[in-house]
């Protein structure tokens, strides 16, 4: 049969719905508490409790020094008495022996409460703390305790208490002591006395996942929430995709008869929510993230002074609808796409589109081909301006002089991108690729450039060579930078240039330049055998030094150039390497004709059969 002690404990485990490792622990520190409390005992004194479970008999163990005589029986215990609990013990020792008082269960229990009540909670704190930090971002459901007006307090689960602030509420929505609600967990906080767990219903989270829980194809992924963008209370804007083919994302969330998205308005307190689909054509989903509005036109502009803007075109009975009551459908559009949204009726976007063609000098051409009908625009302008309505096929040529104009500027821009893109391609094949592996801390300047460099964004060589292509102002822009300094960059950069034309005819000139393996004496030998025939001798009998003449050189480097003319036509010597830009020539053995004079044919011969003169023969020499 279970004790007293053991049923009471076992109530305390599952009302506290604590481990029974954190109750015993609680109550053993208790005791200790209570003892150091009963004795007056120091805090360097090492004491330990330990508690019986079956019978609920608590014993105190304290440490204490072994004397012959004891003066103080708390701190001190007799060397015969501390030889029972270790028989090795002698005088001046510390021996924990037992010290537990007379009645301490009684004593202990009026004085250990408010200790083991402070274990507990703070055993409680701790596993709120680590179960709530998980369900950060999740839904959770509690009761309203109480409401004030700053915030609200909602009763949780594990016996905890969240904060609702009042800007995470839905504004007008009136919160009423024990009403259950469901809320999202934004934020949890440790904190003295426990974790503060911060609750929102109005952050765009929670209309995500409410989505989730009542639209199963969100849930198991087929269909997937691209972006959110809430007012709270007002109107929410949900762009979904499908990630199958074959399903409809914006049917999915509505439902049959709309019964999904109104379970959501519900919960929301009646917010409207349009659901539109998602699409990769920025224009496409900008003119559908207007909605209900109708839209004509939207036309694109990304510069980096403003951004990304959409120019969105309506017609003029849609002008209020698609910018809404206080501009809020146009913010939430802006809020749901990423894009700077201008709205404009088919009246302004004409008047601005004339504008244009009129002072833009760039659409001069074009305002020559639309004369007349900018004639025809001025007179619908002047009927508007005095109030007269137009006909319909009035707005049609409107919307067609618009759509042209601001597709005319839409080109001019991409051409404008496609001359950069080119530009930087160019820049870049003018960079060896090797740079771009250098780290410019490692480059051969100065070091306080180096780190001006680097905090302007530059961190490898081939990043300071390319910019140095592109625009080189931009470097001598930065602070720190002068002209000594950009002069030694300069340096630098034009040193590492790599031309691409160049690469493919070194490939083709160097491996012909490894066959060549003949002596500089054999090469000027074979550069005589050619010359030769160019040499019209006077007579047989003229000294054959003569050959060499200081015209030579000349018809040496003119040769060449009829050979290349030569090449050109024949696709076999295309790939022929010119020797004069590696510092010898070598011209082709040329074959001679058929019709060559026999007198060339005997001199070439004589001039092979020369024989080289001897030491012997010095005259030779110098005619040599």
């Amino acid at each position: 049969m279970k004790s007293e002690f053991t049923l009471a404990f076992n109530e305390v485990v599952e009302d506290k719905q604590l481990s029974k490792e954190v109750i015993m622990d609680a109550l053993e520190s208790a005791m200790v508490s209570a003892y150091r409390r009963a004795v007056n005992a120091s805090s360097a004194q090492l004491i330990e409790s330990k508690v019986d479970m079956d019978t609920g008999e608590v014993l105190i163990f304290a440490e204490k020094e072994v004397v012959e005589d004891v003066q103080n029986a708390d701190t001190e215990v007799l060397l015969s008495e501390a030889q029972k609990v270790n028989p090795e013990a002698q005088l001046g020792d510390m021996v924990v022996v037992e010290t537990t008082p007379d009645d301490f269960g009684r004593v202990a229990a009026q004085t250990a409460r408010q200790v083991i009540q402070q274990r507990i909670r703070e055993a409680e704190r701790e596993i709120q703390l680590e179960y709530f930090e998980k369900q950060v971002g999740e839904i959770v459901s509690g009761v309203v305790q109480a409401v004030s007006g700053r915030s609200a307090t909602i009763g949780l689960d594990k016996k905890a208490e969240g904060i609702m602030l009042r800007k995470d509420m839905i504004p007008r929505e009136r919160l009423r002591v024990h009403d259950r609600i469901r809320c999202l967990i934004y934020e949890v906080k440790d904190s003295g006395r426990g974790p503060q767990i911060y609750l929102s219903r109005a952050h765009r989270n929670f209309l995500r996942r409410l989505l989730e829980n009542e639209v199963p194809e969100i849930y198991h992924g087929v269909v997937e929430i691209r972006s959110i963008a809430r007012e709270p209370g007002q109107r929410a804007k949900v762009a979904v995709s499908a990630t199958q083919q074959g399903i409809d994302p914006v049917g999915a969330c509505v439902g049959v008869r709309g019964v999904r998205i109104q379970a959501i308005v519900r919960e929301l307190s009646d917010e409207k929510i349009d659901v539109i689909e998602w699409s990769n054509d920025a224009a496409s989903f900008i003119a559908k993230a207007i909605s209900p509005a109708r839209v004509s036109g939207v036309y694109l502009s990304d510069s980096e002074g403003e951004g990304n803007t959409a120019t969105v075109v309506v017609p003029e009975d849609q002008l209020s609808l698609a910018i809404g009551r206080d501009g809020q459908n146009a913010r939430l559009a802006a809020k749901l796409t990423g894009w700077r949204i201008d709205i404009k009726s088919q009246v302004e976007a004409a008047g601005d589109s004339l504008n244009k063609l009129r002072e833009d000098p760039a659409y001069a051409e074009m305002a020559d081909r639309e004369s007349e009908v900018m004639e025809k625009i001025d007179v619908m302008l002047e009927k508007k301006a005095e109030g007269r309505p137009l006909p319909p096929e009035d707005y049609d040529t409107m919307a067609k002089f618009i759509d042209r104009i601001e597709k005319r500027v839409e080109k001019k821009r991409r051409e404008e991108d496609l001359e950069e893109k080119r530009r930087y391609e160019e820049a870049l094949a003018t960079v060896p690729e090797l740079t771009f592996e250098i780290n410019i801390l490692d480059v051969d300047l100065k070091e306080h450039i180096l780190f001006i460099l680097q905090e302007g964004g530059i961190d490898t060589l081939g990043d300071l060579v390319l910019q140095m292509r592109l625009d080189s102002d931009k470097i001598l822009a930065m602070n720190g930078i002068g002209p000594k300094s950009f002069e030694e960059i300069v340096e630098l950069t034009d040193a590492l240039r790599v031309i691409p034309g160049e690469m493919v005819e070194e490939e083709a000139v160097v491996q012909p330049a490894e066959e060549v393996s003949e002596t500089p004496a054999e090469i000027e030998q074979e550069v005589e055998v050619v010359e030769a025939p160019q040499v019209e001798p006077e007579t047989e009998a003229e000294p054959e030094a003569e050959v060499v003449t200081e015209e030579a050189p000349v018809e040496v480097k003119e040769e060449p150039k009829e050979e290349e003319k030569e090449e050109e036509e024949e696709f076999d010597k295309l790939f022929s390497y010119d020797a004069r830009k590696y510092g010898y020539y070598k011209p082709e053995k040329v074959k001679p004709d058929v019709e060559e004079d026999e007198t060339e044919k005997a001199s070439k011969k004589k001039k092979r059969k020369k024989p080289r003169p001897t030491l012997d023969e010095p005259d030779e020499w110098d005619e040599w």
